[in-house]
Parts: C-alpha cells; structure tokens; sequence
C-alpha cells in the first residue's frame, strides 16, 4: 500500500512514510555554505573558550539521555485528532529542523579536517548531537504510525546558500531560541504535569541543554571576529537577523496555536517570552538587540501573522494561481512595511549593555 504525495502524483510515497510539508517561507530550511573562508576564519581572539566549548563537547553530557523508556512502550490512539495532528506537525518540523543542522555541521566537519581539526571536531560534535535529536523524534513518529525519509529528503530538499556571517548570526539565534522554546515548555510541564500527553516532553530539560551549548559555541565564532560585532553594518545584521528569527517564530507560533493550545500553553503569552528571553541572551554575543518593550513591538508583529493568515486562506482557494499571486502582492506588502517600521524602532545597544549587566 503506498501514498500518492500531493507534490506529484507520479511520486510514490511508501505506506508509513509521511508526505513532507510543502516548503513555505516557515518551513525548516537546508544550508550549505562557503566551506573555504569558514576554514580562513582567525580564532585566535576566542582561543580559550573555543578549546573551553571543546572540552564542554567532548564531555557528551547527553550520551545516555535519548533513550526510549518503558512508557512509550504503549498505543497512543487515546489522543484525539485535533492533538494528535498538531503534535505529528511539531515532530515532522521539529525532526527537519535538527536534521538540517546535522547535515550542515556533518559538511562543515568534512570540509575542515585537513584545514582546521579543532573546528572540525567541534562540528562532527554538533552533528552527533543534531543526529541523536532528529532520531528521537522520527522514532517518536512512529508511535503515531508515520516516519520521515530523511535519507530521500537529503537528495530532494533544494538547498540554501548562507555566507558563513549568516550562518553565524542565524544558526547562533536558532540554537538560543530552541533553548527558550524547550525549557519553557519544561517549565510549564513541571507546573502543569497533566499536559504531559506524550513521554517526549520528559526529554527537554536535558535537550535544551545541548542547544545552549550550541549557541555558545556559535557565541565563540561570532565574538573571534570583530567585522561580526564591532561595526556600524554588524549592528545592522544583527537586528536584521534578530527580526527575522523573531517574526518567523511568531508566524510560526500563531500558526500552530492549537499545538500550544493541546499542552495548556496561551500562543501568544509563550511567543512573547521566548523572544524577550532571546532577545536578552543575545545581548551577551550581538552588538546590538531589539526593543522587545516598546509598545508597538509585539502588536506590529502579530498584525504580521493576521496577514499571514490571509495568505493561507488565499492558498487554500481554488482561484487560478496567478489570481492568487496578484492577491498575495499587497499583503506581502503590508507585512514588509511592518517589519521595516519594527527594524527601525531605536534599538539598544548591547556593548554599552553588557558592562552594565555582566
């Protein structure tokens, strides 16, 4: 018995293999990079703390974490549909999500064993960490009856260029808001242990761990290069990125507001502390972060995530796709000229910041 992907109907999709989402704007994304300049990066300003993060790596503080115990050894068909839906759709995400970052890190190690071994050791670390969680959670799926192809994805998925200054800033925020999405809902599990529907939400006090050390490892390479953090156009693209990370992960959340709703969480309240926590991380690495306190901050981007509904509801029509194109245009729009009136709020300045903090 196989399934017939909706991509194509001459693909076939093997029975028990989940049809991957189409690739929107907020789908997880494969990278690749220029390999050489990561390789001609100068560490030596960070010299301690990268053999430090190293050390930290090596030490592998989660090597007996992702195993399975006795209770998931149980059917799930209890969970009803809404649930059981929006939590596959969190597995699927969240399993691409962590295998992009193992593919990149496993290139990176691959490309720099010859040029750089202390790089390169620290990114096959990353990606054995990245693998362990995307294993996790594809073994997850299959409780509910459903896996991912993550070889097949490897050679369909089309793939990203980032300049290694992207990769940085990006990869450094990813991980840092991963920590603050995972110990959050840890926090809320502890005080509301009735949500716990499914035995993976045991898992994130640890695995959030191995996010932070991840950002501070992309806190290293961020801070051993000066043009990254002492310059006017650094203070540019870190609020760049900043926005960015935040207006994805507030789309993303309105988006999915039933997941959140299925484990007792308000979408709005939880978007809102992952990105002021965020936010303040980031002060001790970026030259310059965003005004999460100003008064029009988090209403400009919800109005972001109203357009994006309307999107969604235009995709979902059975009107003629260029019709649909010329419909998306003013909204695409509205949504940029939201971000940019966000983008251009006074920003704080983190250097001036962290002497007062740290």
């Amino acid at each position: 018995m196989v399934a017939i992907s909706p991509n194509s109907q001459s693909e076939m999709i093997p029975d028990g293999i989940k049809v991957p989402v189409k690739e929107t704007l907020l789908t997880p994304r494969f990278y690749t990079t220029d390999y050489e300049a990561v390789a001609k990066m100068d560490l030596s300003l960070q010299q301690a703390e990268l053999m430090a993060v190293l050390e930290e790596m090596r030490s592998d503080y989660n090597r007996d974490h992702f195993k399975r115990d006795r209770e998931f050894e149980q059917t799930w068909e209890h969970i009803d549909s809404e649930t059981r839906a929006a939590f596959i759709d969190f597995l699927e995400r969240s399993c691409t999500s962590e295998f992009s970052g193992f593919l990149l890190f496993k290139e990176l190690s691959r490309q720099l064993k010859e040029s750089n071994p202390i790089l390169s050791e620290i990114f096959q670390l990353l990606a054995r960490d990245e693998a362990r969680h995307a294993g996790f959670l594809n073994k997850a799926m299959k409780d509910f009856h459903l896996s991912l192809d993550l070889v097949n994805m490897t050679k369909k998925r089309s793939y990203t260029f980032f300049k290694p200054e992207w990769v940085i800033y990006s990869v450094y925020l990813s991980e840092k808001i991963g920590y603050w999405r995972y110990i959050l809902v840890h926090y809320h599990m502890q005080d509301q242990p009735e949500n716990r529907f499914y035995p993976l939400f045991k898992y994130f006090e640890s695995w959030c761990q191995d996010e932070n050390r991840h950002g501070d490892f992309f806190k290293v390479l961020l801070r051993s290069q000066p043009q990254l953090w002492n310059t006017w156009q650094s203070r540019l693209w870190a609020r760049f990125f900043l926005l960015t990370v935040f207006a994805t992960h507030t789309l993303t959340v309105f988006e999915r507001a039933d997941s959140y709703k299925s484990i007792g969480l308000d979408a709005r309240e939880y978007n809102k502390q992952v990105i002021v926590n965020t936010n303040h991380t980031a002060l001790s690495a970026f030259p310059a972060i965003l005004d999460t306190a100003h008064p029009s901050f988090f209403p400009r981007l919800e109005k972001c995530a109203d357009y994006n509904f309307k999107l969604m509801d235009i995709d979902k029509s059975d009107r003629p796709e260029w019709w649909k194109k010329l419909q998306k245009l003013p909204i695409f729009a509205a949504i940029v000229w939201q971000l940019l009136l966000v983008f251009f709020l006074k920003p704080i300045n983190a250097e001036a910041e962290r002497g007062k903090v740290y």
